[in-house]
């Protein structure tokens, strides 16, 4: 496996020669990597237009993820979510989106720039922020009853506590109605590589984005924007152009040269690497006193709703991805050190259980939409204190990140259940939109 962008900015560090060009902090170091940092000077190709030595590193990058086009993001997957429902809005004359409520933000800002309407799909029974597994079952229905069919499905999978939704099930459902099936997989780049592949779209979906940074050793901002190998809906045709108009014209060449790597590794050593970590997990697993709610096999989620001292796991010098009282979830990967996996397995045998449960966190709000996701967002707005935002209507989307998952969505009238989640994410002011 070659590592075309890698090599090119090596041999350019090792030339001396005089950068007249940009960036402006000229390779002299400040943070110790600024030699590295180039631009699109000759022969460093460009990354919405690859010819050379990016369109190589990205057809490796295909061919390694089993892809009709894999596209590099140098702004994570926020930028490939909006392509994704760029490509999709395109090719329909429906201006709707079927998408599970959990989804990120950064689909709600997608929407509001591609001015398209947004029919949320509720799970049954679910009672937390990061839930939302659509079943077949849920979709067929919706797609059955709707009276125009939507240019896309999205779902989010894994989700933040580490769910899976069962995205073969989903796609079949989909090609039934011939309505493409996106999946925002942010958190499971490295599902490809597992021993069973589990990649959304070796499962189906006709478009995914990974962020690459949260799963495998990429800088934070790499990223892909995957088109399914059998492309039925030819996006792989726009997918660069795509990019490019929801991309800065001057992307990252750290994080290029962070892909361009990535895949040598990914080559030579993930799926090793992969099973011996995998073992690790399972053998914390089986010695923790809660439940672990996730399905991810590189995810730990746990249940904290009946453990007393829920700072088990700042006491033991460990950093979760995110807690909010009743889960915590861990995201481990191959570069945790066996002292990472120590501490982890230290902190479970230290918590201290107690009988009683405490309730469980207010489900999804299921808000009256009153005016568009895009005319609030580009609304005038105000900020106001949560509890007098009753009968509100929401501009931007407010919401701790992690999960990034709005509570209240934009264009929705804000309801005590609204508020509910708001004071359980100790958010204590909100933006609506200004009367």
């Amino acid at each position: 496996m070659n590592t075309p962008i890698a090599d090119f900015v090596n041999n350019y560090t090792k030339s001396n020669k005089a950068r007249l060009h940009m960036p402006g902090h000229k390779g002299v170091q400040f943070l110790g990597i600024e030699q590295f940092d180039i631009t699109e000077i000759k022969g460093a190709d460009e990354l919405y237009s690859p010819e050379g030595i990016i369109l190589q590193s990205e057809e490796n990058a295909s061919a390694l993820f089993s892809t009709k086009k894999t596209v590099y993001s140098a702004g994570g997957s926020s930028q490939s979510i909006n392509a994704m429902l760029y490509l999709a809005k395109i090719r329909s004359n429906s201006n709707t989106v079927f998408a599970a409520r959990n989804a990120h933000k950064a689909f709600l800002y997608a929407c509001a720039k591609i001015d398209c309407d947004i029919h949320w799909l509720y799970p049954e029974g679910s009672s937390h922020l990061c839930s939302c597994i659509i079943t077949d079952k849920i979709l067929a229905e919706a797609l059955k009853t709707a009276e125009t069919l939507p240019f896309a499905v999205y779902i989010t999978s894994p989700d933040y506590l580490g769910r899976m939704a069962d995205i073969k099930s989903l796609s079949a459902i989909c090609r039934q109605y011939n309505v493409p099936l996106l999946v925002d997989n942010a958190h499971g780049s490295y599902l490809a590589f597992c021993e069973d592949n589990l990649h959304p779209t070796a499962l189906g979906a006709d478009m995914c984005c990974d962020s690459a940074h949260k799963t495998l050793p990429v800088l934070t901002g790499g990223g892909y924007l995957h088109i399914a190998k059998d492309d039925l809906f030819y996006f792989s045709e726009r997918a660069v152009q795509a990019m490019e108009i929801f991309g800065s014209t001057s992307p990252s060449y750290l994080i290029l040269q962070s892909l361009d790597l990535c895949n040598k590794y990914i080559y030579e050593k993930i799926r090793d690497d992969l099973s011996a970590c995998q073992s690790k997990i399972e053998a914390i697993r089986s010695v923790m006193p809660v439940p672990d709610v996730s399905q991810e096999p590189l995810k730990i989620t746990a249940d904290m709703r009946c453990v007393a001292n829920k700072d088990v796991f700042e006491k033991n010098g460990i950093e979760p991805e995110f807690t909010d009282g009743d889960f915590t979830v861990f995201m481990l990967t191959p570069q945790n050190s066996d002292e990472d996996f120590a501490k982890l397995k230290s902190a479970f045998s230290q918590m201290q259980i107690v009988k009683i449960i405490c309730e469980n966190t207010p489900a999804i709000p299921r808000g009256v939409q009153k005016i568009t996701v895009r005319e609030a967002i580009f609304s005038q707005s105000e900020t106001v204190d949560v509890e007098k935002a009753i009968g509100r209507i929401c501009a931007a989307p407010t919401v701790s990140c992690p999960p990034a998952i709005p509570i209240a969505v934009s264009g929705e009238e804000i309801t005590t259940q609204h508020i509910e989640l708001f004071e359980k994410y100790n958010i204590n002011h909100i933006s609506v939109v200004k009367k």
